[in-house]
């Protein structure tokens, strides 16, 4: 194996290293940890898409000396270094684009904990991105959520609060129907590994046994990640939670975050489930609607952050339109959307929080008027 492709698994040590460290350092040493992670992550990607590009290179790393099924797996090829790079570029992006509200709205004595989370939220989009175990997703879900849900309660006030605990109270249910979804999986395969579930999964559906049983487990399973990552009508956290935010938490949410449950699902779409099999259930057919309605919000809205955080829901409905349909041609066009998304929507909103600032802290459309002169 050659050293390169030992790049997953350290991006994933290496976050979890530097949030150890970074806990037990000051504020000023976490932060430059965090950045020095991002940016090293950013590169260790980058090396390992070159890699796989070059030698037209797919593989799998066992963690550990226990092989499938027992073990736990990572794959990479292009599109999961691509994709890993991508979040933790835009990571580093938004907290360097919005350090100074950082340093600004987080309360010193919170902003270690602050950068912290920034480590967890990292880690966790790595293992969702190279992951290879449907469990070890639930797991990094859960580390994601709860990173999170931290960075957006950090300011204080009571409307942080609330709106984090708004958050919180979707997240979970989210998680639960996922995690009922893989529990109700696993009862009916017995395996927890992509490959070996793909293979039960499609034998069961080609026999005719357990298919109720089959489309209930993967309902259940993208219902939960469809909650998590901001699905009209469960969008209903996003107005005061990216308002109540600091805007580089905010890019963060809407950024990495949100598209890290997407690409995770459409793992399980295409590695777990089978595209065949995934359309045959119809799960994702009438979801159109929910991209409609997301526009319509945004544009009623009556506050900048409203209306980038309904916009935000209305590009999650044209993702997951494209995953419906089930094609060549639409997956990828739902890779060029997140790309896109994830590279623009932070930019609105730290934009937006200099224009708010520029405005006296307004944030309604009247108020905004002349903010540029």
């Amino acid at each position: 194996m050659s050293f390169v492709q030992n790049f997953p698994f350290f991006s994933i040590i290496l976050s979890l290293v530097c949030a150890v460290v970074s806990f037990a350092a000051n504020a000023r040493w976490a932060r430059r940890l965090s950045i020095f992670l991002l940016s090293a992550s950013v590169v260790l990607q980058g090396s390992l898409l070159v890699y796989c590009t070059v030698h037209h290179v797919r593989y799998s790393y066992m963690m550990g000396h226990y092989p499938a099924p027992w073990g736990n797996e990572l794959t990479a090829g292009i599109l999961e270094p691509f994709l890993a790079m991508l979040f933790a570029g835009v990571m580093l992006l938004c907290v360097l684009g919005g350090m100074g509200r950082i340093l600004r709205d987080v309360p010193a004595d919170r902003q270690k904990l602050y950068w912290v989370m920034v480590d967890l939220a990292h880690v966790a989009l790595m293992a969702l991105c190279y992951t290879n175990d449907i469990f070890t997703g639930y797991v990094f879900i859960e580390v994601l959520t709860i990173a999170s849900c931290a960075l957006l309660s950090v300011r204080r006030g009571g409307r942080a609060l609330i709106a984090s605990a708004r958050y919180m109270i979707f997240a979970l249910m989210g998680s639960g129907l996922f995690l009922i979804g893989v529990i109700f999986t696993y009862s009916v395969t017995g395996h927890l590994l992509f490959p070996q579930l793909h293979t039960a999964i499609a034998d069961l559906w080609a026999s005719g046994g357990h298919r109720f049983s089959v489309t209930m487990s993967l309902g259940l399973i993208t219902a939960g990640l469809a909650i998590k990552s901001g699905l009209f009508p469960f969008h209903l956290w996003m107005p005061d939670t990216y308002g109540q935010a600091t805007p580089a938490s905010s890019g963060i949410l809407s950024g990495v975050v949100s598209k890290g449950y997407i690409v995770f699902l459409i793992k399980v779409i295409y590695q777990v489930i089978g595209i065949d099999v995934f359309a045959a259930t119809g799960i994702l057919n009438e979801v159109s609607i929910k991209m409609i309605a997301g526009s319509v919000s945004a544009i009623f809205a009556r506050r900048l952050t409203t209306m980038i955080a309904y916009s935000s829901a209305a590009q999650i409905g044209y993702i997951y339109m494209g995953l419906g349909m089930g094609t060549q041609a639409a997956l990828a066009a739902v890779l060029f959307q997140i790309v896109s998304h994830a590279l623009t929507k932070p930019m609105l909103f730290l934009s937006g929080a200099d224009l708010v600032a520029a405005s006296g802290g307004h944030r309604d459309f009247n108020s905004l008027r002349a903010a540029a002169h």
